[in-house]
């Protein structure tokens, strides 16, 4: 795909939205992503996510072995999970405020992914519903289906919902997104205001594949020392956003590593990470993060020893019992 294969008033609606250099930018490595798929491009070297035919060998082996079924059994159960963070220059007015996170849900992925959120979410109660990317299944390619996903998901989100766009994402999602009510933060930040007091939440775009991430941007219009969270597909600029002084990290992409070992070791971890930022809950310097194993799967829709996860982040102000 290239800017002309496009129309052009969702081309002029990404300009106006992004700004022209990001959206060309943006178009022209989707375009680049559909000739060249696997080899040499983004953060690794290889990108397996881009290959049917790594998928297409993985589910034939698992089908000989008869554990097929078993691992999409197994990928529609989601946890739901509750982790609580102490945040010292958290508002006051903040203290107990809970937030809905959803990562890699890869909507088309199987016509039971977006049944098996729903399911999930429609009973939580939270403030925020933050999607930390990879809404497609494939890399590339046509974006209607996940759309389409997105679209039934939406109905059982409370407002407000902020997102940010993963590897697997097209930018031409972006207007039919924002149409549903999600705002989605582009190396852009949103203010929260709760009784007179003001929480960020600041969201870059993919620094796994596209490499259009853009913190310094992205925080140009925030005060100083202001307490501020991120939203990142992927944890890899871990180290950025600690010394930018974010309080947290939110992110996804790894899914934990989908197919791991007993005991939860990844078999591979698709990131250029220390394995300790894999999955859950982690801290870096004075920044804490947290590392979704993502609500759906990549390549193939199978989990082993690593369940998917629908978290409900809750936020408390100060430091944390017995820390100084």
């Amino acid at each position: 795909m290239n800017t002309r294969s496009i129309d052009a008033a969702t081309l002029e609606a990404l300009s106006t939205r992004l700004g022209p250099v990001h959206a060309r930018q943006r178009l022209g490595i989707e375009d680049e992503k559909n000739r060249q798929v696997l080899l040499g491009r983004g953060a690794n070297f290889l990108h397996l996510e881009h290959s049917s035919a790594v998928a297409g060998v993985i589910r034939g082996l698992l089908r000989l072995s008869g554990m097929y079924s078993r691992g999409r059994r197994n990928a529609l159960a989601l946890d739901v999970r509750e982790p609580e963070f102490h945040l010292p220059r958290l508002p006051k007015a903040f203290d107990g405020f809970r937030i809905l996170h959803l990562s890699d849900l890869h909507l088309d992925m199987s016509p039971d992914a977006v049944p098996a959120v729903i399911e999930r979410v429609r009973a939580l109660d939270y403030d925020l519903c933050v999607l930390t990317g990879d809404y497609r299944a494939r890399t590339h390619g046509a974006i209607e289906d996940a759309v389409d996903g997105m679209r039934r998901l939406r109905t059982h989100l409370r407002d407000p919902v902020y997102a940010v766009l993963g590897n697997h994402d097209s930018i031409r999602m972006v207007p039919a997104f924002e149409a549903m009510g999600i705002r989605m933060l582009l190396n852009e930040a949103a203010v929260l205001q709760r009784e007179g007091a003001a929480l960020h939440l600041v969201g870059v775009d993919d620094a796994h594949y596209f490499r259009m991430d853009n913190i310094e941007k992205a925080v140009a219009g925030l005060p100083e020392a202001a307490p501020a969270i991120l939203l990142s597909h992927t944890p890899e600029i871990y180290r950025q956003a600690t010394h930018a002084g974010f309080d947290l990290f939110l992110c996804g992409h790894t899914h934990g590593g989908q197919i791991c070992l007993p005991g939860g070791v990844p078999v591979i971890l698709e990131a250029r990470i220390p394995r300790r930022l894999g999955r859950g809950a982690w801290r870096h310097g004075d920044m804490q993060g947290y590392t979704s194993t993502g609500a759906g799967t990549s390549i193939v829709d199978v989990r082993f020893n690593c369940p998917g996860e629908i978290t409900v982040h809750r936020l408390r102000a100060g430091r944390a019992p017995g820390r100084q």
